[in-house]
């Protein structure tokens, strides 16, 4: 399988996600809580260049779970 950028972009938002999944199911169980909380990362460019105007927020919000997920799709793209 030839390897390029857009995969491995797929593999690090599914990486990402099933983290999300896994820390969204754990969070009731207390013992987990550190590997459960989120902390929000926000980037919000603007701009006014009287022409043209605009106003874009990222939101994220990353744990434990999602980090180790990252790591995971990221070493699976590079056992292809």
């Amino acid at each position: 399988m030839k390897k390029n950028f857009w995969v491995l972009l797929l593999f690090i938002v599914i990486g990402l996600l099933a983290g999300a999944l896994i820390a969204r199911s754990l969070a009731t169980v207390p013992g987990l809580s550190f590997l459960t909380k989120t902390y929000p990362i926000v980037w919000s460019p603007s701009a006014d260049l009287l022409v043209l105007s605009y106003d874009f927020t990222l939101r994220i919000h990353v744990s434990l779970l999602s980090i180790a997920g990252l790591a995971l799709a990221i070493w699976l793209y590079r056992k292809l």
